[in-house]
Order: C-alpha cells, then structure tokens, then sequence
C-alpha cells in the first residue's frame, strides 16, 4: 500500500471512529452543563459555580477519558478487541486464585450487565434533549416532544432489520460536521469573556466543593454526563484499532467538547436564564431550527452506536455461554460485524419507549443515567488494576497509586449518582440485576446439565470400540453428530444406534469451543482425531467474536469429506426440574425456560434445514 493510500485509509477510520465511537459523548453538551445549573441537584449560576463546575468537566474528560481510557484502558486489547467482556477474558487464570477469579469474572459479567441499561437511556436521554430543542424554537411544541420523540424511536429501531450500513456511511461526515458546530458555537462565545479559561486552574473544582460540602457531590451526578461515552472508546476498539480513536479524540472530540462547554459557561454568566437550555440558547435565533435537525442527528447516530454495541455485546455473550443462542440476521454479506438481533432489538425498544413515556423530559431521565455508566467504569478500574499487577507487572507503587486515584474519581461519580437511587438511578441498576440473574442462571444451568449428561455417557474412544460387538448396518454417506461435552458420546448418536441400529459410512463427533480470544487463527481452527472404522472425533474452536458455518468450516477439510449430502444430527435437551441438587428452584424454573425459548442450533451454526435430524434426550436439573 502506497503512502498516500495509507494516508487515506488512516483518515477514513478516524472519520468512522467519530461516527461510531463518539457519539455518546459527543451528545452530552446537549444536557451535561443545563442539568448542573438546571436540574434537580442544580447550583445557582454565580461566578464561582460555574468556574468550579467547568474546572470539574475539564478534569473529568481529561483524567477519565484521556488518561484512564485513551492512554491506559486501550492497553488492555485481547488481540485487538476491547470491552468489559474482553477485559475479562484477560485475566490471568492461576490455582492459587481459584476462589479470586470467578469474582472478578462475575465483576465483569455485571458491568456487561449494566451496559444494556445504558443502551436503553441513551437513545431516551438523547433523542429527548434533541426533541426538547425545538421548545426553544416553538414554544407550543412542549406537547408533542414525548410523542415526537417515541416517532424517532420506532423509525430508528424498525430501521435496524436493514443493517446500520445502510445509512452507517453517513455518521462519519455527519459527526464530523456536529463537532465542528460545538466548536464554532463554542469560541464565539468563549473569546467574548476569555476569563473562563481560568477554570484549567483545579483549585476552582476544589473550591466548589468546601463551599458546597454534599450539595457539591450532588452535582458531580450531573458532572459525570459529560463522560459517559467512556465505556464506548474501548468496546469499539476491535472496529477501529488504538490509533484512529486516540487521533480523533485529540485532534476533533476533545476540543470542541473543550470549547463547547467553555461557550455555554460564558452564556450563563452573561444570562444566567439561559440555564434552562443553554446549548441551543448559545445558537442565533435563525439558527436554531437547523441546529435542532443537525442534534436530532447526532442523537441517532448516538443511539445507533449504542444499538449496534449491544448487539456485538449479546453476540459475545451467546458465544461464551451467558446467553442462550438467538435469532442473529447478517445485514451485510461484505462486514461480519454488521449483524441483527430482532429479540435483543425489540426488547431494547420496548424498554427504550417506556422510559421516554414514563420519565417525559430528559433532566428527570438524567437521574437515571449516570448510575450505570460510573458503576461500570469503577469495575473497569478494578479489573484493570488485576492486569496491571499480574499480567503487565507494573511496578507495585505505580499500579497502586493510579489505581488509587482512578478509584477515587470513579468513586465520587458513583457515590453522586447514588443520592440520584431515588429519583431513576435504580432503574439501571434494576435492568443490570435482572439481566446478570438471567446470565449467570443460563451459564450455571449448561454446566449442570453438560454434567449430568457427560456423567451418564461412555467416553467417546470406549463407544468406538463397543460397536465391534454390535450388529450395526452401515450406510453410505456422513453423519455429523453435534455435541457440547468433550471426549463424549454424542446423545444423539448413542440414541442413534440404540433405537435405529444403523452407522453411517463416516460419523464425525463435532464440538464447537468457544475459545477467550476474539478470533482463531485458521491453522488453529480445526482438529481431527481419527478413531479408525470411518469415525471422526473433530473440535471447531472459534473465537467469541466469530460466527460458525459449521458446514462451510468442515469442508475445508478434505478427509471429511463433507458434502451437499452429508446429515446433521442434534440432540434436543427436555429439561425437567427435580429436587436434584444444582440451583434453586427458582433459577432451575428459569433456566427451563429460557431453554425452551432458545434459538435452535441447527439456525445458529448455520446447518441446512432439510439435512437435519434432531433426537430428544431428557435431562433432569
């Protein structure tokens, strides 16, 4: 690739970062600095609070984004992929840590947990402060903004069957205009009163709070709106690599984000009135129609990216045994990641257009919005902290001291959005409980039964030989029969042969494992035991960030030979609820269920539907 080519391909990745990495983020000006001057646990607009207030926004993107996730959490990449989920699979698996590591595992899997409530308040708080602009505009439409915005929300969700490609090449252009406006909205305001840029000194931050002791902790709640795309930077990574999000960030994100906040700061103190909506407040009056199209923009693009997220999360999740398989549509035959989940998608609709009814402005939403977001960057910071000491082996004086700080800072944002528990901050907090109840009980649930049912079959090499003292007819043709347990008999071919009395010609035993990587290389792939007799023991390990064309996986592999007429054979679980010791009775009512709901493997690993034979096997748990 030639120099210039680079060049471009470079640049291109940075302008999708800002489409697809920023958004969240890059929304919060709509609603961070009016909810500290305006909201419910707002300041009075005084010299001194908004200096102090500014102070505290300055810090917080430059110590929590810039330093916590730009500069150290982006480190922590599993083969190029970030997130919760990834940051987990990283953690060092040791005897001596036996009891330590299911905790921090289970420390991640809620912080995943917790962003699904997230992904449900974003695109209400967003789309809501948008719609709340052209209040400004039309002071009559106070009306219509609830219905407005649930409008936007069913053409937003209706939209995702068609693949977030379909309009995806516009969020780059789109954002990198909004950026540009925060900026130029910014600096014509702030060189009106320069003195703002005082608020750099961290003694103002220091300051607001020995004035206003609890009252001041109230606000960094509203503080904390400013950061919370945090979490988004290092989930998106794998799309994007390290540098494109740390060259946006710096060059474009961060300041106009600077400048923005600095304009709206400079506006309150010339009309403190304008705390009510000062970002569009800041906008000439024939400009504020346009800005209110130009936000509602940015708010989609916003709310697709958390979208999107959720689907690559729920897809992680299904592949390492969280959540039972799902119903997964490709929208793109060119982008693997480009995927479809009308469960997960309707679900989050749903949820989405009940909190917008329920909550109807975006300053009662904010309450709720920042309780899962700082809980989630306080689990990153502790399970960033195991990295740093055991994999990373930084010095102990270091990790510990910035451990120390980050832990600190992620605190006071937590513990201020917990005097919000009242007022919303348990919705989040709800929604994570329910979803990691419902991940732990599907993961516990397959290990009792992968128990139970490796417990009563023969290991796999003691059936081969057992079939030499069977009369069994052989048929032409491969057999390939699916199952979860290593080194086992597959239920559905032991069910095979004892009820048909038949084998065919080559019976692959296939497993599919999941490996704590994002992807397997091909050498990696596949391993083929052969046990002689035309019998295949075969693994197919694929990465928790990949997809398995069973089919097309096989027959790559010559000595398989797999064909268009080669037969599928699973077994379908009926899961019966006994006094068996395993999980409460509760959780096993659950499992059970979520089992009969669950998305049928032959769709999942991408089995052709008319050469599929399914044999049941009931199972007690």
């Amino acid at each position: 690739m030639s120099t210039d080519s680079a060049h471009q391909a470079r640049a291109g990745l940075v302008l999708g970062a800002l489409g697809v990495v920023y958004g969240d983020i890059g929304t919060s000006p709509l609603y961070a600095i009016r909810e500290c001057f305006s909201g419910s646990h707002s300041v009075p607009v005084t010299y001194d609070n908004v200096l102090g207030v500014l102070s505290l926004i300055i810090y917080a993107l430059l110590i929590v984004i810039s330093l916590k996730y730009i500069a150290i959490v982006m480190r922590a990449d599993n083969r190029g992929e970030g997130g919760i989920l990834a940051l987990t699979s990283l953690l060092p698996r040791r005897e001596s840590r036996r009891f330590v590591t299911p905790v921090l595992v289970l420390i991640g899997l809620f912080g995943a947990s917790l962003i699904y409530g997230d992904a449900m308040i974003t695109p209400a708080i967003t789309v809501l402060s948008a719609m709340e602009g052209a209040e400004v505009v039309f002071p009559g439409f106070r009306h219509y903004t609830v219905p407005a915005t649930v409008a936007i929300l069913v053409a937003l969700f209706t939209l995702q069957r068609s693949g977030s490609g379909v309009v995806g090449w516009l969020f780059g252009p789109v954002m990198l205009v909004w950026f540009a406006v925060l900026a130029v909205m910014g600096l014509s305001w702030m060189v009106q009163a320069p003195e703002v840029l005082w608020a750099f000194d961290p003694r103002h931050g220091v300051q607001f709070f020995v004035e206003h002791q609890w009252h001041g902790l109230a606000v960094l709640g509203a503080v904390c709106l400013v950061i919370t795309g945090g979490e988004a930077l290092y989930a998106d990574m794998g799309h994007f690599g390290r540098f494109p999000i740390r060259a946006a960030w710096f060059a474009v994100v961060l300041p106009a984000l600077l400048l923005n906040y600095f304009g709206q700061a400079v506006l309150l103190l010339k009309d403190p009135t304008a705390a009510s909506n000062p970002f569009f407040l800041m906008a000439p009056d024939a400009f504020r129609l346009p800005l209110v199209a130009l936000s509602t923009m940015a708010a989609i693009i916003a709310s697709q990216a958390m979208i999107s997220g959720v689907f690559s999360l729920t897809v992680q999740s299904i592949q390492l045994g969280y959540c039972p398989r799902l119903d997964i549509s490709h929208t793109s035959r060119e982008t693997m990641g480009q995927i479809y989940l009308p469960q997960v998608n309707w679900m989050l609709f749903l949820a989405t257009t009940a909190i917008v009814v329920s909550f109807g402005t975006s300053t009662a939403l904010a309450a709720a919005y920042g309780i899962a977001v700082t809980m989630t960057m306080l689990l990153t910071t502790l399970l960033l902290h195991v990295l740093m000491t055991e994999r990373w082996k930084w010095p102990v004086p270091v990790a510990y001291g910035l451990t120390g700080i980050l832990v600190v800072i992620d605190g006071s944002f937590f513990s201020a959005n917990l005097l919000k528990l009242l007022d919303g901050g348990w919705l989040p907090l709800l929604i994570g409980a329910v979803l990691f109840t419902l991940m732990t009980t599907w993961k516990t649930g397959r290990t009792i039964v992968a128990r139970r049912l490796t417990a009563r079959s023969l290991k796999f090499d003691a059936f081969v030989d057992s079939l030499d003292t069977q009369a069994l007819a052989r048929v032409p043709g491969t057999a390939v029969f699916m199952t979860a347990q290593p080194s086992a008999t597959p239920p559905a071919l032991a069910h095979n042969i004892r009820h048909n009395r038949v084998l065919h010609e080559r019976v692959i035993s296939l497993q599919v494992s999941t490996q704590p990587i994002p992807y397997v290389a091909p050498e990696d792939r596949v391993d083929i035991r052969p046990l002689g007799r035309g019998i295949f023991e075969v693994v197919v390990r694929t990465g928790f960030m990949e997809e398995v064309d069973v089919p097309k996986t096989l027959a790559r592999e010559a000595v398989l030979r797999i064909d268009d007429e080669t037969t599928y054979f699973l077994g379908r679980e009926t899961l019966l609820v006994t006094d068996a010791p395993g999980m409460a009775s509760w959780r096993e009512h659950l499992f059970a269920f979520m089992a009969r709901n669950a998305g049928r493997a032959a769709g999942f690993f991408r089995l052709p539907p008319d050469r599929i034979v399914e044999l049941g096997v009931q199972v007690e748990i």
